[in-house]
């Protein structure tokens, strides 16, 4: 009889990985797999193509890159995530998020802007619209002085 070894496999989603707790301060750049969360002070930039999850008790002062990330804490810097965020009470989010998919709890502070285009969509911005509506128009200025000559 052969032994099997056994392999190890990813952990399934919401297993968190890595736990940073009340009491922790972290600086620098966090990179990682899986779900990690966060209850104590983190400042710098985080990198992930999975899921950040920001406790009641967080402060994190970063440019957050994610799949995925759900807020209670407070975070003061922008977000971008490619799946989706969500903030719930006592939530605070003080910087602009970019993300498809955006989830805010009734509570929650939010002051920022938010972008919800997918990637691959691209939405003309309002001065290019503008532009394309006016081409071939006079300008008034000029039109105005021709009518006055």
């Amino acid at each position: 009889m052969s032994a099997k070894k056994e392999k190890t496999s990813p952990a399934p989603r919401g297993e968190i990985k890595a736990f940073l707790g009340e009491g922790t301060d972290f600086k620098g750049i966090l990179t990682f797999e899986g779900t990690v969360r966060i209850d104590g002070k983190l400042e710098g930039e985080v990198y992930t193509k999975d899921t950040l999850i920001i406790g009641e008790s967080a402060v994190v002062n970063a440019e957050i890159n994610v799949n995925t990330i759900v807020v209670s804490g407070v975070v003061r810097g922008n977000i971008t995530a490619t799946s989706k965020v969500e903030v719930h009470r006592p939530g605070k989010v003080l910087g602009n998020i970019k993300t498809p998919s955006l989830f805010i709890e009734e509570g929650v502070i939010f002051e920022g802007g938010c972008s919800m285009s997918q990637e691959d969509s691209k939405v003309p911005s309002i001065a290019k619209t503008q532009e394309a509506a006016y081409e071939g128009q006079p300008d008034d200025d000029l039109a105005a002085t021709v009518k006055s000559d």
